[in-house]
């Protein structure tokens, strides 16, 4: 009994696992934040090029072609 008591003071005062979840969500914060901001990026640039696609094709001065590697 007295090891059990023991074991639950050195679990009630450690600070380890308490910790390591903190990290995990800091680490889970930063990584939907890096997701977000690569998908915002990739928005932007698509858009760009579409404006970019759009402007040729009304300038006449050439053709964008839809699809990869055409």
């Amino acid at each position: 009994m007295k090891k059990l008591m023991t074991m639950a003071r050195q679990f009630r005062d450690e600070e380890n696992g308490a910790a390591m979840v903190e990290y995990s969500i800091l680490i889970g914060i930063i990584a939907v934040a890096a997701i977000g901001f690569i998908i915002g990026i990739g928005a932007w640039v698509t858009g760009r090029f579409t404006g970019l696609c759009a402007a040729m094709n009304a300038s006449g001065v050439g053709t964008c072609a839809s699809g990869a590697g055409s």
